[in-house]
């Protein structure tokens, strides 16, 4: 049998048009999920996905439940045509709907959570401004030897948010901090060492003042025990009850993404391929640096769920045209 680990991405992974091939040939998305989330939200979250502009869907607290309806309907798309996850994992916002395919959550109760969750991280930065940058070509280590160095000589926040592969991290905190870390890291080396588009120093110490209003959110909602497999980012190993879940995403908000353990975890299950659900196709390249033996897949445009069906499923003909009700 085929071990397909599903995979779902962050934030980062957004662009104007997503979404909308998947609703010319699969029409029934329109009233199962766009509809629905536009009304559930109170914003035209849809129209934000197909028409933009960037900048508005580029804003944290819109991004976040964007890519996240996205890669629920692109999951609906391949689960009803047959093709469904061994287990799964989420990179940042992405393990929420990682959650969604396990079966642990809601898809509308996903979506309420990630545009609460986008909202207060924006908002930290109206309080402590700061920053996010990558930093390739230096290991995890020496990264984080640095983000200490800085600390003590600027007394001010930087720290390693995401550890995305071998040779990619991605620091965050105050913006004179990430600053200092970015030159600091090309002085020691770093192939490049730049500061991202984001609105927040995501992944660190400084969210913590969101993280009581959140996880009274998450203590609100209705959580189940996972229905596959479910390999957190934060612990880069399984979740196995509600109660674990909802501990996970509370510490998330401040703890670091830890992709590469993940990835390399979930080989380590005996995946023969990886395929990343929803826009973008960030994720699927850092997942071939980190496992080679393990073919990844995107699905980010139409023709691409298309060919993961004919792959993974063994669809015949004209794939656009499967079952949609």
């Amino acid at each position: 049998m085929t071990t397909t680990a599903f995979v779902f991405p962050g934030q980062g992974s957004q662009r104007v048009g997503m979404g909308r091939e998947l609703v010319t040939r699969w029409p029934h998305l329109l009233d199962a999920y766009y509809r629905p989330a536009d009304e559930l939200l109170g914003l035209p979250l849809s129209e934000l996905c197909w028409e933009g502009p960037a900048d508005t869907l580029a804003d944290t607290a819109f991004t976040q439940p964007a890519i996240l309806l996205t890669s629920v309907a692109t999951l609906d798309v391949l689960l009803r045509n047959g093709v469904r996850p061994t287990l799964v994992a989420g990179h940042s916002l992405g393990e929420y709907a990682a959650l969604v395919a396990a079966e642990v959550l809601d898809w509308r109760d996903a979506l309420r959570l990630v545009r609460l969750r986008g909202r207060l991280m924006a908002a930290v930065n109206e309080r402590v401004p700061g920053r996010m940058a990558a930093v390739m070509g230096l290991d995890l280590r020496t990264v984080e030897g640095l983000c200490a160095a800085v600390r003590e000589l600027s007394g001010q926040v930087v720290e390693v948010a995401n550890d995305n592969e071998f040779a990619q991290t991605v620091v965050s905190g105050q913006a004179e901090a990430v600053d200092e870390l970015i030159t600091a890291a090309r002085a020691a080396g770093a192939t490049r060492a730049l500061a991202l588009k984001v609105g927040a120093p995501f992944h660190s110490s400084l969210m913590a003042p969101v993280e009581e209003e959140f996880t009274e959110a998450l203590l609100r909602t209705e959580f189940r025990d996972p229905a596959v497999p479910v390999i957190s980012a934060v612990t880069a190993a399984p979740v196995t009850s509600a109660a674990e879940v909802v501990d996970t995403l509370r510490r998330q908000l401040t703890g670091r993404v830890r992709w590469t353990e993940s990835v390399t975890r979930l080989a380590g299950e005996g995946t023969d391929h990886i395929l990343e659900v929803g826009p973008g196709k960030v994720l699927s390249g850092l997942c071939r640096r980190i496992a080679p033996d393990v073919p990844a897949h995107t699905t980010h445009d139409g023709d691409h769920v298309v060919r993961a069906l004919e792959l993974l499923a063994g669809a015949e003909g004209p794939v656009g045209s499967v079952t949609t009700v």
